[in-house]
């Protein structure tokens, strides 16, 4: 099977180029080699490779300064996912979209199902959103992916945040009133391909970690699987305190409450979530910092 694959440079890209299976050809594009807002771009590569499946995991994800670029943000997050579509439908490709918790406002206290109303609280959420929609109203049989908490060995992430951190200073202080579930790109990786073999109809599913914390719990388990992992190494303990949303402000709201719930695909595929305390152990030995 032959897999278009954009945003082939970011944090889900690399994994997905990492952990493909051998049945499957991928064509990895970033933004250099695909510009997935040039609609022409996207006829050209689709009639030059002739895919099977478009993978998208371009996305413009810098949360706070989408604030100050919503054009941007609109046009990567919303006319790209929007060019794919189109693409996809003429020429019966499979689509896969990657989206986001921050769909949701966080106003609940019981994890978001995939039918529960969206009400976006910033930029970069309402760009997520706007651009689902357009996917679907396009392309009814794409599969839409919503996660949250994104970390990994590449790019930008909290662990890697943390882990830099905690080289220069001794007390952090992390938010304790956000409540998410860490989710492993590699997970998702895996996940992306379970869903091509199993062939599962379109529409929008949940796939997110396991267990959901808050980012001063996920910041303390990191530094203390870091401390096991490197027990024979001696390092000064990283004493973490727990602050509030409102003690740390920021250009862009975040929802406190954003845990997706995943009994749809689980029932439909048997797929379970991201075991992001067991992907720790795999990422932070593997962080070059």
């Amino acid at each position: 099977m032959k897999v278009l694959l954009t945003g082939a440079n970011g944090q889900l890209g690399n994994c997905i180029k990492a952990i493909c299976p051998l049945n499957y050809e991928l064509i990895n594009t970033d933004r250099q080699q695909l510009d997935i807002t040039d609609n022409l771009a996207i006829e050209a590569i689709i009639n030059k490779y002739k895919p099977d499946v478009i993978i998208n995991s371009a996305a413009y994800t810098a949360v706070d300064r989408a604030e100050d670029e919503p054009t941007l943000a609109n046009q990567i997050n919303v006319i790209g996912p929007q060019n794919l579509a189109i693409v996809a439908k003429k020429y019966n490709i499979k689509l896969i979209h990657i989206s986001t918790d921050y769909v949701f406002d966080g106003n609940q206290n019981i994890p978001y199902i995939e039918n529960d109303v969206t009400n976006p609280i910033n930029i970069y959420g309402k760009t997520k959103r706007d651009g689902e929609i357009t996917v679907l109203n396009n392309y009814p049989s794409s599969i839409i992916i919503r996660t949250s908490w994104v970390f990994s060995e590449y790019g930008n992430n909290f662990v890697k945040t943390m882990l830099k951190l905690s080289k220069t200073r001794t007390e952090l202080s992390v938010i304790n009133d956000q409540i998410g579930n860490p989710t492993y790109a590699g997970d998702i990786a895996l996940t992306i391909f379970d869903i091509l073999e199993k062939n599962i109809p379109g529409g929008i599913y949940h796939y997110c970690g396991d267990q959901s914390v808050s980012w001063y719990e996920f910041a303390k388990r990191i530094f203390d699987i870091e401390q096991q992992l490197n027990s024979t190494i001696k390092k000064s303990p990283v004493n973490v305190s727990p602050i509030l949303t409102k003690d740390y402000p920021t250009k862009a709201c975040r929802p406190l409450y954003s845990v997706l719930d995943m009994q749809k695909i689980n029932l439909l595929t048997g797929i379970s979530g991201s075991d992001w305390n067991k992907a720790l152990r795999h990422v932070i030995p593997r962080i070059n910092l």
